[in-house]
């Protein structure tokens, strides 16, 4: 078999790169990043090893690639999930809390329903992988990122507490995916959507500011940032 054999996949001559690409994105799906090899790829194409070597120097590369189309996946389930969302009169406080309640649905929806393609997205990184949330207009980062400043446009957001609320953001919703694919996995549907509701709830809440006076705001910070105390 060769570049040009006929392949399970049904890729064209000449389009290899994107069949082998295609077949490590669907290993990742089913077993997650340690599935995507070469030699499994190229057996998913229909075609040899050495075959695959032409287009991928190594498994690095393949699981670049591999990594990069799952990220692409991401990104359109968040985007989608936006799209879907059920109109909210024309209040702009209530459409930009909507968008970003729906980011939040979808990222976790796709860390439900696709688990081997999410912790793909966060394999680690070889040399050559470009950091999963690079600023730019087409993946989760940027997308968070965006809807965070609508609230400031809108004035939910005051902009003082907008520096870097897209990490604390970030931090509770992959926390909660990880933990509803985790530790959390065997919860009832109805408790596993509650938890949700009042995660983003919390969240909603701290981005707003309006849960605790600065009294309590200082004493939390002093907490945290203190030396830990020695034994």
């Amino acid at each position: 078999m060769d570049d040009s054999a006929s392949s399970k996949r049904g890729y064209h001559h000449g389009d290899l790169r994107n069949a082998l690409v295609g077949a490590a994105a669907d290993l990742a799906a089913k077993g997650g990043p340690a599935s995507v090899t070469i030699r499994a790829a190229a057996r998913e194409v229909g075609v040899t090893p050495t075959a695959a070597y032409r287009h991928f120097a190594g498994h690095e590369e393949l699981l670049t690639a591999a990594k990069e189309r799952a990220l692409e996946e991401l990104t359109a389930a968040m985007t989608k999930a936006v799209a879907a969302r059920p109109a909210v009169g024309g209040d702009p406080v209530s459409h930009a809390l909507a968008r970003f309640g729906a980011f939040g649905r979808g990222y976790l929806t796709f860390a439900r329903q696709e688990p081997g393609l999410f912790h793909t997205v966060f394999a680690p990184a070889s040399s050559q992988t470009p950091r999963p949330f690079e600023r730019t207009q087409t993946n989760p980062y940027q997308l968070l990122v965006g809807a965070l400043d609508d609230l400031v446009a809108v004035g939910y957001l005051s902009p003082d507490r907008r520096p870097i609320s897209e990490i604390t953001a970030w931090a509770m919703v992959h926390g909660l995916a990880t933990l509803l694919n985790g530790p959390l996995s065997d919860l009832s549907e109805h408790l596993r959507d509650e938890v949700i509701v009042r995660s983003m709830l919390v969240l909603g809440h701290g981005l707003k500011g309006n849960g605790l006076d600065r009294e309590q705001e200082s004493l939390l910070a002093t907490e945290l940032t203190s030396p830990p105390p020695r034994n």
